[in-house]
């Protein structure tokens, strides 16, 4: 959602101590983590598939794909449904977060570039920086967070999937 003053809404969320944002436009809805469905020989990020109304949903730990520890389900565990464009189509992923915080309205110039150095996160898939308060609020770009060779991955285990 972009309003006419260069402000944008963004969801917060949390993984470990660290507070990420996605662009409100690429989050279709915030789930309760549902019974997901283990597969075999996927990347060790991917938690499996889960039915979304008659959809089958790729589940990621997001923890686990910005190089965290394993996320352990708690009662503000969700999933995030994210649209993500994968090799020009849309596509949606679930993505496990800690918690959600709050959707904030973010003006553009607020967003400073990423470190370039000293980050342990890819500033591939992170667009930029907001201050709030003491900390920082690490603003992704949701269609940037996989390589080729992963979104090639996940397309061929969801095929196989789709053709059970």
């Amino acid at each position: 959602m972009e309003h006419q003053d260069g402000q944008k809404s963004y969801l917060a969320f949390k993984l470990g101590k660290e507070t990420f944002a996605s662009n409100v436009n690429k989050v279709l809805s915030i789930v309760e983590v549902p019974k997901i469905t283990k597969m075999p020989q996927t990347p060790d990020y991917m938690v499996g598939v889960m039915n979304l109304r008659g959809e089958v949903i790729p589940v990621i730990d997001s923890r686990i794909k910005f190089g965290m520890e394993p996320a352990e389900i708690t009662t503000n565990t969700c999933v995030l449904i994210l649209e993500i464009e994968l090799e020009n189509r849309q596509t949606k992923i679930g993505a496990l977060v800690d918690s959600v915080e709050e959707v904030l309205e973010i003006d553009e110039d607020s967003i400073k570039p990423s470190p370039l150095i000293g980050t342990k996160y890819s500033t591939v898939f992170i667009t930029g920086m907001v201050q709030k308060n003491e900390g920082f609020i690490m603003i992704l770009n949701v269609d940037n967070v996989f390589t080729d060779n992963e979104i090639i991955s996940l397309q061929h285990h969801l095929e196989l999937v789709e053709e059970c």
